[in-house]
């Protein structure tokens, strides 16, 4: 039986025991959607899937989906079992992709149970997802070029929240006070953010690389300076003088063609520029690390940095550039918060989403599409239980706004595949 076992698992490429659990997991979702789900739920009740966003949307219209609730339960109930089976008898050759899709399905199945005899806004849904999913993703892809180079950023959540500080600030001050057009004023806000975002990539390299500081303390520091110095300037700043905290936000912009594309559209096709923005630099990045020199010796020095020197690859300058440009990519994802979402400054307002996007980047084994991909579930995770809160679902809201922090426990505590970090991540560099 365990030869049948590892058979599985090196056609999966995970160990024969994770291949063995996947096939339980799969199971026992089944198990769950009908104790929970099917098991309270009428034969006469329906479920409506609203796919139109209304307002102004540019999208083609569609009809509303109509599902009724207990059989489509008992439906999803039955893919999962034959996935579970499936796995336990052959395997899959991609079994984090059949664990994801299964964990789909056990959301669509939470769904139609929670909007039984009510209708629920689909693409409404969708399009709060990505919204909460941005500045997650950008955080993933600041650790990822971060440690891609073998420096760990633990200090995401300060660059964020620093970001997202001078960004109101400076976009208020050029607004409010020196009287320039709205959308020069949040763009000379967003630079203003992306810079300091810089200074404390920097900061973070020069104790990092030059002074071989703990990477995990040094971050920690800088965290804790960010949280001081933003708490601390918003009280006697922002808080009294309100005109410098309203820098306005960056209004959607929907694409041509793209924009009518029905449900799709108008989530993502019908957002600011930021958003697009992030789709952009999840392609650049990508491309960046597995297309280009700058991008092999970047990944070599995470490796194998001492092979790298070897070869005439200096270790400090990549290190140096790559973590100052995670810097302003987080300092990015702090700039969305105020002028891509709320559009004033509150103290904390990150919440752990710097953290949150370094699960992202472990979820998404180090790479900028599976880092995005991550983020999108636990931006869903997060609008989801808003969305819930709504229809009156018969759940604690406490445990509603445990959701997108539940998702990151799980993923770090390896449910969802075995991620292997960069060789050299987080070692301090020696040159002999």
């Amino acid at each position: 039986m365990s030869g049948v076992w590892e058979r599985i698992g090196a056609r999966a490429g995970i160990s024969p025991g994770r291949a063995r659990t996947y096939g339980f997991i799969f199971i026992g979702t089944a198990l769950l959607i009908l104790l929970l789900f099917a098991r309270g739920t009428a034969s006469d009740q329906t479920t409506v899937f609203v796919l139109n966003p209304g307002g102004e949307s540019q999208a083609l219209a569609v009809p509303d989906l109509r599902l009724p609730s207990l059989w489509t339960l008992y439906g999803i109930a039955l893919v999962c079992a034959f996935l579970g089976g499936w796995q336990l008898a052959r395997g899959f050759r991609q079994a984090s992709l059949a664990l994801g899709g299964v964990a789909l399905l056990f959301i669509l199945a939470f769904l139609v149970w929670a909007a039984r005899d009510r209708s629920l806004n689909f693409t409404g849904l969708l399009s709060s997802a990505l919204l909460r999913a941005v500045p997650i993703a950008l955080a993933g892809l600041s650790g990822v070029l971060c440690e891609r180079c073998a420096v760990i950023n633990i200090a995401i959540e300060g660059m964020m929240l620093t970001g997202a500080f001078v960004a109101a600030l400076m976009g208020s001050l050029a607004a409010n006070v020196w009287n320039w057009p709205p959308l020069v004023a949040q763009t000379f806000g967003l630079v203003s953010a992306v810079l300091s975002g810089a200074l404390l990539g920097l900061l973070l390299a020069v104790l990092a690389v030059r002074f071989k500081v703990d990477q995990i303390i040094a971050g920690t520091a800088i965290n804790i300076l960010a949280t001081g110095i933003t708490s601390f300037l918003s009280a006697r700043i922002l808080a009294e003088f309100q005109h410098l905290n309203n820098p306005g936000i960056f209004r959607p912009v929907p694409l041509p063609f793209l924009s009518r594309i029905p449900v799709i559209g108008p989530a993502f096709f019908e957002q600011n520029v930021l958003v697009y923005f992030l789709f952009l630099l999840v392609i650049a990045v990508h491309v960046m690390l597995f297309y280009t020199r700058w991008g092999l010796r970047t990944r070599a020095v995470g490796e194998h940095p001492r092979a790298a020197d070897t070869l005439g690859v200096n270790v400090f300058k990549v290190r140096y550039v790559n973590v100052t440009l995670g810097g302003m990519v987080a300092g990015l994802a702090g700039a969305f918060l105020i002028l891509g979402s709320v559009g004033r400054f509150d103290e904390l307002m990150t919440a752990g989403k710097g953290f949150i996007g370094l699960a992202a980047m472990i979820f998404g084994k180090w790479m900028p599409f599976g880092a995005f991909g991550a983020a999108l579930i636990f931006g869903f995770a997060d609008a989801l239980q808003t969305k819930l809160a709504i229809l009156r679902v018969p759940i604690p809201s406490q445990f509603l706004l445990m959701a997108p922090y539940l998702v990151t426990m799980i993923v770090l505590a390896g449910v969802v595949g075995e991620a292997v970090p960069p060789a050299a991540d987080g070692q301090p560099y020696e040159k002999q």
